[in-house]
Formats: C-alpha cells, structure tokens, sequence
C-alpha cells in the first residue's frame, strides 16, 4: 500500500493559510519556490502534510469540484468552533447518526472547506 503523503491546496496568502491550519495543530515543516509559486507545508502530529501553493500569478483561488472536503478529527466540534478562526460555516454543527459522528462544515480563508469530526462513541 503506498503512503499518504500529502494534499497540495492552491491558496490565495501562504501566511494566513499557514495561521489557519496551525489552529488546528499544524507545523511549518518546510517550503520551497517553484516557478515563482511558494510551496509552503504544515504537518500534524502524524506527519501529515498540507502543501500550501501560493502563486503570485494566481491573483484569487477558485475551489472546483474535483475534490470535496477536508476532514480532521476533533475531541469536541463545538468546543473547537468556538476556539478556532472560521471563514464561514457550510454546514452543521450536527449530528450524523449514521456515520456515528457530529460533525461540522466550513471555509478555510481560499473557501476550501473544512470539516471537523468528533466521534458520537
């Protein structure tokens, strides 16, 4: 099975992204220029990592449909909703019975969206 290794989001200011996924635990790894874009990356505390390519040609970022959410699991949503920085909520808080979680649903500061996922056990 190959690794996870990372997800690369277009975003519009590596700064405040970076400030944005560092609510949640992040780390600065590591960055690198190419092409005239910053490749800036955030991990957690499994190694994971976001790449955060910030393109100074790309004058706004525009969210697609080729992906849908990025999810992070959470001791408590409503406790973290209240903590963290949002841009906007999409969805919830609520519960989802059937996936046995409560969950809630909204933008980072380029409108990526954003879920965060307690366990209901």
């Amino acid at each position: 099975m190959a690794p996870f290794i990372h997800l690369c989001l277009n975003v519009a200011d590596a700064d405040e992204s970076q400030a944005f996924y560092e609510q949640f635990g992040f780390e600065y790894t590591r960055s690198f220029e190419l092409g005239g874009a910053e490749n800036r990356y955030v991990a957690d505390e499994n190694g994971i990592e976001l790449q955060l390519k910030d393109d100074p040609a790309v004058d706004e970022v525009e969210v697609g449909d080729a992906w849908d959410h990025l999810a992070l699991g959470v001791d408590s949503v409503d406790d973290e909703l209240e903590r963290i920085e949002h841009h906007g909520i999409v969805n919830g808080p609520m519960d989802v019975e059937q996936a046995g979680a409560r969950v809630v649903f909204f933008e980072d500061p380029d409108g990526h969206v954003v879920e965060l996922v307690e366990s209901l056990d």
